[in-house]
């Protein structure tokens, strides 16, 4: 028996509902993905293996939600929301919303896999289509900063994927967990850092200063975005050009003659 098959016996011993627990556990321990208040969704968590890791980690103070078409049986040990349906149908993204709050998700996971044909090709297609219906969910439930994990096969369509991903996020990275089979052609990408700004760097745009920062640097809003901009007074309104994006926050350099 290989070191891999032994996370099945683990699983077992440790109570875990599928070996799959520890490739969430290594993914975390690689990416630092879960903390104690977060709030995560689990899309296709059947048998509810990554429920389980997830409610671990975020404890009593966090939430868990588990969406999938099977039924997942509840949990004695752990408080998860699980919504039994199809995660594109407007009706069950209604529930996730609901469940998951006006504050949004931190964290987004999705381990879900086509049903296998065995003509790779094929295969590989269906896994990165499962993967965009995630990955579209993911961004509608995410609060600014968050995370998402996402399984896919390897093939010819996961570059372009890849780079769809990272053009919303601070920067996506393809992890393989060593409790993924040798025999496995499944990756992950890893995406941290939902950026949900209004500006893209290099913008030019007119901002007025509302307030002074602790720092001394002026503070702009765009459409309820903050805006850091160093050498501006409040109550000025000022040309400048967005030099860094955050998901939460930016700097932009003025480039009006008080700038100079």
């Amino acid at each position: 028996m290989s070191g891999k098959d032994d996370y099945y016996n683990r699983s077992k011993q440790q109570g875990y509902r599928s070996r799959a627990s520890y490739k969430l556990k290594q993914l975390d321990e690689e990416a630092d993905l879960l903390d104690r208040g977060d709030t995560v969704v689990d899309l296709g968590a059947a048998p509810g293996g990554w429920l389980q890791v997830a409610a671990e980690e975020v404890g009593e103070s966090g939430t868990v939600v588990g969406v999938d078409l099977q039924r997942i049986d509840e949990f004695d040990e752990h408080d998860v929301e699980t919504i039994r349906g199809d995660m594109t149908d407007e009706r069950t993204r209604h529930y996730l919303r609901e469940a998951v709050g006006e504050g949004g998700a931190d964290v987004v996971v999705s381990d879900m896999a086509p049903n296998m044909t065995g003509e790779y090709g094929l295969d590989h297609a269906r896994s990165v289509h499962l993967a965009r219906q995630a990955f579209d969910v993911a961004t509608e439930l995410l609060a600014p900063g968050g995370d998402f994990v996402v399984k896919v096969f390897q093939g010819e369509d996961l570059d372009a994927f890849r780079e769809d991903v990272g053009a919303d996020f601070q920067y996506v990275r393809t992890v393989s967990p060593p409790a993924s089979r040798d025999s496995s052609s499944e990756v992950y990408l890893v995406a941290k850092g939902l950026n949900t700004a209004p500006v893209e760097a290099g913008d030019r745009i007119e901002v007025t200063v509302e307030e002074r920062g602790d720092e001394g640097d002026g503070i702009a809003y765009v459409e309820g975005y903050t805006l850091f901009v160093p050498g501006a007074d409040a109550g000025e309104t000022v040309t400048v050009v967005v030099d860094d994006v955050k998901p939460r926050f930016g700097f932009a350099e003025r480039v009006d003659d008080g700038g100079e």
